[in-house]
């Protein structure tokens, strides 16, 4: 398969080794934002675009691909405020998106673990929920969207859980209200990414926790999405991919 990437740091690279090593080929590198560059996709043959960059460009990056007919796969965090903007767009131009948080697999087995467990823990009201995440110090969005995504599944299957909040330090609050997620931020070097769920109560502490030893899963898992969708239409997540 051809494919682009856009978004060459260190999960850019890691991609590409992947992909190479599967066999595929890479036809464009875009390192962030680079309108005319990507204007060459659909000429260079490109079936695919993995595209992990940066908040301010990724929109205009996935438009940039469903304009030259160009299938999307994309990773990047911190921009979902334009989620449903991209969603028109797509929708408009008849093109195929697929978005993921995280493409690891083990990280969407424990996204549907956290949803399960949220539902069971709804049932005991001593328990009050919390969630640590750490991750490497260049990452720019805080919480990341791993725990966004973690934090939302726990809403929507807690009824007394209502919303999350972001706390940054070394420490979670004494007095967050028990109706919320407090979610406590770090950045730490040279962590690919941990995520705990923690469920305390007076008496004991429950815990579920992920850690990434690498990039490798996340940069296989949005490999591996890309060769499937090259075959599918219209917008797609994870459920769609990995039906649990």
């Amino acid at each position: 398969m051809k494919l682009a990437i856009i978004g060459y740091g260190k999960m850019g690279k890691t991609i590409e080794r992947i992909a190479l090593d599967r066999g595929h080929e890479i036809v464009n590198i875009v390192e962030e934002r680079g309108a005319n560059v990507l204007k060459q996709l659909s000429q260079n043959g490109a079936e695919v675009a993995i595209e992990f960059s940066q908040p301010e460009a990724a929109a205009e990056n996935i438009k940039a691909c469903i304009d030259q007919k160009v299938k999307v796969v994309s990773g990047t965090t911190g921009w979902l405020d334009k989620m449903d903007e991209v969603k028109q767009y797509v929708k408009q131009k008849e093109g195929t998106f697929f978005y993921a948080s995280n493409y690891s697999i083990g990280v969407n087995l424990f996204f549907h673990l956290n949803e399960w467990m949220a539902n069971l823990m709804s049932r005991y009201s001593d328990y009050n929920v919390k969630m640590e995440e750490i991750h490497h110090t260049e990452k720019k969005d805080a919480p990341s969207g791993t725990a966004i995504t973690l934090a939302e599944g726990i809403v929507k299957n807690h009824p007394d859980i209502q919303n999350w909040k972001l706390f940054e330090g070394d420490n979670f609050p004494e007095d967050s209200p028990n109706n919320i997620v407090p979610i406590l931020s770090k950045r730490i070097d040279p962590t690919p990414g941990t995520h705990e769920i923690i469920y305390e109560s007076d008496i004991d502490e429950i815990s579920i926790k992920h850690t990434a030893h690498s990039r490798t899963g996340f940069a296989l898992g949005a490999v591996l999405v890309a060769e499937w969708i090259k075959d599918k239409q219209g917008i797609l997540t994870m459920k769609d991919f990995l039906p649990l």
